[in-house]
């Protein structure tokens, strides 16, 4: 098949594959006639790129599963070197997923922290004589 064809199938485009093509991780054989050809075995080369692309692989992380793939492998990850991609990709989200429940945290406390401040501001406005509550920012109280 050509290049827009394995494009199309692929969900792609014919930029995106030539990209991939100087990346080296899509072979290039050229027709008689100077056109891309391309078979069945590339458009399952592509779609692991891509399906490990839209789970937060980079690019050069999906080499190992392509190398795989053409050593003649039937799974992309069935070899030592995807595998440690696959290790150190859930390293790195185990990170992510630690930052991001410490900022969740610091959020939830400041959450806290206003709605009292706000519950004790509304509670001084009902004494007689207490403040009248405004917000800096102007408009309504609240």
């Amino acid at each position: 098949m050509r290049i827009g064809e394995l494009a199309a199938r692929a969900g792609t485009t014919t930029r995106t594959l030539r990209y991939y093509e100087s990346r080296g991780l899509l072979p290039a054989r050229r027709s008689g006639n100077g056109y891309r050809t391309y078979d069945e075995s590339d458009l399952r080369l592509l779609r692991q790129i891509r399906t490990l692309q839209d789970f937060g692989f980079d690019l050069e992380e999906t080499r190992p599963f392509v190398e795989c793939l053409r050593a003649g492998h039937p799974e992309g990850d069935s070899c030592p070197a995807s595998l440690a991609v696959y290790r150190r990709k859930l390293g790195e989200l185990d990170a992510l997923i630690g930052q991001l429940s410490t900022v969740r945290e610091t959020v939830s406390r400041q959450l806290e922290r206003a709605e009292q401040a706000r519950a004790e501001l509304a509670a001084e406005a009902e004494v007689p004589g207490g403040p009248e509550p405004a917000c800096e920012l102007g408009g309504n109280p609240w």
